[in-house]
């Protein structure tokens, strides 16, 4: 085995350890560490979670003295700076003894930003970086386009039948799909940092909008629940609402507009309710200054679950990443059904959003089609 195959080895090690903080160490990214001393691995670690140790220190602890002289692989820059909960990475790396250091990828965050990699430079440390920089870069694509844009990265989620139905005329939608889908549903949004819906959603559906592990049981012990967001530029929501309730476990955010109540706002606010009175666009909330707001509140997710009017103005917007489309073997037709997308009807194919990266997978009986835009 040559020098790069044996860094390709050990980079995919610690890619794995990575992948095993998803959904616990948000808006922090994933990140895993390996330190090999004499072709053999003495210490290994990831992030565990946000304000935990970070994957170098705990590798390097794992590790102690076997570290000096040795490689530390790590699947991201190490930090250097202090504006954080944890201490820098970049000191401990020197203090161990390390030689050499393999980064897969620069870490993009403006603390960071090339300055890891010139301080264990300027230190006398080898370092190479790009070592399955692109697998990094697709295990992290959250925590990268939160850094890049300052948005939520957003994934537009739907149960629906072969022909794009989503409800029928009166609204009826439960349940489309069935136990499969719904279940790998709450994997999803174990995921992510919220799940946003619009109030007509709220009102036909009363949705709870939490992580649960079955119909049973009202929530799922020991996951983080996801911030439950409501799009109502005119506050319609009603105060019995299910969103509102268990406000301890799963916060509510209510995105609105000056076209509220103030009366209705502040009542809002002291059941522990957090209200965004933001712009508007035309008489409803600006999606684009939203996900602004979130994204300084350190929201680096959003599931996107409808209704048809919401769905459609993201996707117009250009504030889609990802489709997951849950889809039935069935068939529901008519105009007023409620189909995936509802506002203005398109003139020409020309104006057709192209879905790329397709994948599908089999639950149960549907189908889960995911594509990025």
């Amino acid at each position: 085995m040559n020098d790069v195959e044996q860094d390709v080895l050990f980079m995919r090690q610690a890619l794995r350890l990575a992948a095993r903080g998803r959904g616990t160490v948000r808006p922090n990214p994933m990140v895993g560490a390996v330190v090999v001393a004499n072709g053999t691995v003495v210490g290994s670690g990831y992030h565990r979670r946000a304000g935990g140790p970070h994957a170098e220190i705990v590798a390097l602890r794992q590790a102690r003295t076997r570290s000096r002289g040795s490689t530390l692989y790590t699947t991201l820059e190490p930090c250097c700076h202090t504006n954080k909960r944890t201490p820098p990475c970049v000191p401990a790396i020197l203090a161990s003894g390390v030689r050499r250091v393999v980064v897969a990828m620069r870490d993009p965050n403006p603390h960071v930003a090339g300055r890891g990699i010139r301080q264990l430079r300027r230190a006398g440390l080898s370092v190479d970086v790009g070592c399955l920089g692109n697998e990094t870069a697709t295990l992290n694509e959250v925590y990268l386009h939160w850094i890049q844009t300052g948005r939520p990265f957003v994934v537009l989620k739907a149960a629906m039948t072969l022909d794009g139905k989503i409800a029928t005329a009166t609204g009826e939608s439960q349940w489309i799909t069935g136990a499969k889908a719904r279940a790998h549903v709450h994997q999803l949004r174990s995921q992510v940092d919220v799940i946003a819906v619009g109030v007509e959603t709220v009102l036909t559906d009363d949705p709870q909008l939490t992580v649960r592990v079955s119909a049973g049981k009202r929530s799922a012990p020991g996951i983080r629940q996801p911030v439950r967001l409501v799009f109502d530029s005119r506050l319609r929501i009603p105060f019995k609402a299910r969103v509102l309730q268990g406000l301890e476990q799963a916060p509510t955010v209510i995105a609105t507009t000056k076209l509220a109540g103030p009366r209705k706002v502040e009542r809002l606010r002291k059941m522990g309710v957090q209200v965004l009175v933001l712009p508007r666009k035309g008489t409803r909330v600006s999606l684009d200054k939203c996900l602004q707001a979130l994204g300084k509140m350190g929201m680096t997710s959003l599931l996107l679950e409808g209704g048809s009017e919401l769905n459609a103005g993201f996707l117009r917007a250009g504030l889609v990443n990802r489709v997951a489309l849950y889809v039935a073997p069935a068939l529901l037709g008519g105009q007023e059904t409620k189909g995936l997308l509802a506002g203005r009807s398109p003139r020409r194919l020309a104006e057709i959003l192209p879905v790329s990266n397709l994948h599908l997978q089999s639950l149960g009986e549907d189908v889960l089609i995911t594509g990025d835009l």
